[in-house]
């Protein structure tokens, strides 16, 4: 499997210097390469291809006084920006062609040199290296001190270097490996576990164990806000508002950093503990256009469950996504129960059924550990609920009218019932 590694670079003055000159370049060919294919689209003409594109923004450019300074960059980088045009190309067509899963996807846009991450990359016949004292070699650049904090498994084949919002150099690479050695040093374990996700706690495990949320951008709006309030009093385009963007973007950077690192502690730690997890698969998109925007978004339930599922298909584990429309926290974990929805405000209730008394969250990753099939009765047998068969009005495969002609009928049944006389268990027969 390809998995990412990312190092912080420490670049000197001229090596800055350098960068950025790699950065406009990149960006220039990638915003050639847009617009010669918007102009194609509105004269009529097909699609220049990506050799035609190569000689004519690249090769002769360089000839050209206007792009003469194309040529103080590597050639690798600025047919790199070629190649990120055509890919955001096909996966806009194939977005519009229904073939690429995921949101739909826009048109390429042009970039502009005000964007707030910028990148480049190196393959292999850039001919870039690490040099024996740990800096990374990049062609035009120069050798640029690398902060490691780990050792790489294998050689890379390529290297993409990124400028964040907070100013910040990071040496990216993609190295292809063996899961093997990764499942060999987690050993196995029997132990399974059910997560239910929750903004009060950011998880509650099915032992009963609850974690806590940290809350990071609650914890800093303070800062944020004192530091967004300078930014707006400081004049457009002069230096001061410069340093405050800097100062805006190094406070969010910190604050995504912090709940970046309790992600990935709290995933490993429930991948080597636990062979089987089961989550519920959430519409985290959905949520994030209500009034609990804020605190949703700030939980980062979306790259939790990335972080778990990557690290699963490492380390050789189980994890069960279940449907968001399962009841998990209206079924009675202990006899089946269904209960019905309560608001958001009641953390316990007690069943209706078999009178016991339910922890909302802990009862709720009970139940997603249950309908992933995880949880193991006193036999040893799996238990897994079983398929309730739905009312013959609510499964909608028998050619029922709906919209107004359904309701017309309903209507017209329940006055033919009440003409009748019927009871209500024979009104339901009368309408079948």
């Amino acid at each position: 499997m390809q998995l990412r590694y990312s190092f912080r670079l420490y670049p000197d003055a001229a090596q800055q210097a350098s960068l950025a000159r790699a950065f406009g370049c990149a960006r220039v060919v990638f915003n050639d390469a847009v617009r010669a294919r918007e102009d194609a689209r509105t004269a009529g003409r097909p699609f220049p291809t990506a050799g035609q594109l190569s000689r004519k923004l690249i090769t002769e450019a360089k000839r050209t006084k206007e792009r003469s300074w194309l040529g103080e960059v590597s050639a690798v980088v600025l047919q790199q920006s070629l190649r990120d045009a055509e890919t955001a190309y096909r996966n806009f067509f194939a977005s519009l062609g229904g073939t690429r899963k995921g949101r739909k996807l826009g048109a390429p846009r042009f970039k502009s040199r005000k964007d707030a991450r910028q990148s480049i990359r190196f393959t292999a016949n850039a001919r870039w290296s690490i040099t024996d004292h740990g800096r990374l070699n990049l062609p035009k650049i120069g050798a640029v001190k690398v902060k490691w904090s780990r050792a790489l498994p294998t050689t890379p084949s390529s290297v993409t270097v990124i400028k964040d919002a907070a100013g910040r150099f990071f040496a990216s690479f993609v190295i292809d490996t063996n899961p093997d050695p990764d499942a060999a040093r987690m050993p196995a374990t029997e132990s399974t576990i059910g997560i239910d996700l929750g903004l009060t706690h950011f998880a509650v495990l099915s032992d009963g164990t609850k974690i806590d949320s940290p809350r990071f951008l609650r914890r800093a709006e303070k800062k944020l806000k004192k530091a967004q309030r300078e930014l707006a009093r400081k004049q457009k385009g002069s230096k001061n508002r410069a340093k405050a963007r800097l100062k805006v973007a190094r406070a969010h950077a910190k604050v995504a950093d912090a709940r970046r690192e309790f992600l990935h502690q709290l995933s490993t730690r429930l991948i080597s503990e636990n062979q089987g997890i089961a989550v519920e698969d959430l519409s985290v998109a959905g949520l994030a256009r209500t009034r609990l925007a804020k605190s949703v978004h700030d939980a980062g339930w979306s790259q939790f469950i990335v972080m778990l599922t990557y690290k699963a298909a490492r380390y050789s584990r189980t994890l069960i996504k279940i449907s968001r429309f399962e009841p998990t926290s209206q079924t009675c974990s202990t006899c089946g129960h269904r209960d019905g929805p309560k608001p958001l405000n009641v953390r316990e209730w007690t069943c209706s059924a078999c009178g016991t008394v339910h922890d909302r969250d802990t009862n709720a990753a009970i139940n997603v550990k249950t309908a992933a099939g995880l949880a193991v009765s006193a036999c040893g047998a799996p238990v897994r609920p079983g398929a309730i068969p739905a009312q013959r009005e609510e499964t909608g495969s028998h050619g029922f009218p709906t919209g107004r002609r359904a309701a017309q009928r309903h209507s017209d049944q329940s006055r033919k019932a009440r003409i009748l006389g019927l009871q209500p268990e024979e009104q339901v027969n009368c309408r079948r």
